[in-house]
């Protein structure tokens, strides 16, 4: 961790990080299980990779709860149903997710105290004039312009919130925040993951042989009509969203899937926060903070009792990161009112020139 143990500011304001405790899965936010389809493949991966490791949560021995969270190899949403029937045969038919190293070069990631930070105001009145300022700000074309054979590199910090169940004791914590790197090629079937607690120091290889929605190419190609660029997303989400999901509700994390780990174009990031204005039940935020600690405005929606938020920066109005927070306590549910049960933090976003390269090394 990056701060004393004795007391953090953040991420997302920890309330205290004594008597670390072994890690443990969690389950996903509210909705997202069913909707993030390479969940699901990462998830057959996991089992086909590591089966030793799932084994040993349920065995008599050491009685820990079995959970429903997929390995977040692929954070990535599946957005288009084709391509999604395509990605689940090839998991099947040859999709190559490789270890750089073996399984017992994952170090597990220590756990403390649930996550928790105060809820900002909501202000469903202000969010449209707020997303038309991102809207603007994101249309800024300085950015580099990525070119065939490049890949885009996405770094940033992230931390979850769940339940840990060890035979009749339950109680909420919290993973150690810590550090995931992304490499995509620009049509999506190519790249490199590593992620501390989740891979081995030298990552895995992500190959497919279809790309996925949030690749460079395929952000290239969305509508840049902020009107149809909803239409698409409400259709395609609405082929493979969890049935309990509302359906505004898996639009607004569609989108914001699609802004995380990737690099889109400067005016379909602009379309897309337009697009976004216009999802019923969108608020802006007048406070909320990043993994890292950074305090910004935010862009958010609720469903099920858990407020979903994007982060950004007060002045700049760059994207900063993503948090969920529990806004609606649930009876007998151990994720009380200001649990941040996710966090995450992009800390730099870069074009290079190949494949597990890092922005101003020599190719």
């Amino acid at each position: 961790m990056n701060a004393s143990p004795s007391h953090r500011p953040h991420p997302a304001e920890w309330t205290e990080t004594q008597s670390l405790l072994p890690s443990a899965e969690r389950d996903l936010p509210a909705g997202r299980h069913q909707f993030h389809k390479e969940q699901m493949m990462a998830r057959i991966h996991e089992d086909l990779r590591t089966p030793s490791r799932t084994s040993s949560r349920t065995s008599a021995t050491s009685p820990v709860a079995p959970v429903k969270r997929s390995n977040p190899f692929l954070r990535r949403t599946i957005l288009l149903p084709a391509a999604a029937l395509a990605l689940a045969g090839a998991v099947a038919g040859g999709l190559a997710l490789t270890d750089g190293g073996t399984q017992d070069d994952t170090t597990a990631l220590a756990t403390g105290p649930a996550l928790t930070t105060r809820i900002g105001t909501a202000d469903a009145k202000g969010a449209p004039q707020l997303l038309d300022r991102i809207s603007l700000a994101a249309a800024d074309t300085s950015a580099p312009t990525p070119h065939k054979g490049q890949y885009i590199y996405i770094a940033s910090k992230v931390a979850d919130t769940y339940v840990k169940t060890v035979g009749d004791k339950s109680e909420a914590v919290s993973n150690e925040l810590h550090s995931r790197q992304v490499w995509n090629s620009l049509d999506g079937r190519d790249g490199w993951l590593i992620e501390a607690g989740e891979t081995s120091d030298k990552g895995i290889t992500l190959k497919s042989n279809v790309p996925f929605s949030g690749a460079y190419n395929a952000l290239a190609a969305l509508p840049t009509d902020p009107a149809a660029l909803l239409r698409k997303i409400y259709q395609e989400s609405d082929a493979v969203r969890d049935p309990e999901v509302p359906r505004d509700q898996a639009a607004f994390v569609a989108i914001g899937d699609l802004l995380f780990e990737s690099y889109p174009p400067a005016e379909v990031g602009a379309a897309l926060y337009k697009a976004a204005a216009k999802i019923p039940g969108v608020v802006a935020v007048d406070d909320a903070v990043d993994a890292t600690g950074r305090h910004g405005v935010a862009i958010a929606r609720e469903s099920d009792g858990e407020r979903t938020e994007w982060i950004f920066d007060k002045k700049t109005l760059r994207f900063l990161g993503e948090r969920v927070v529990v806004v609606k306590a649930k009876a007998g549910d151990l994720l009380k009112v200001g649990t941040v049960t996710h966090t995450s933090a992009i800390t730099e976003r870069a074009v290079v020139d190949a494949n597990k390269q890092l922005p101003g090394q020599v190719s």
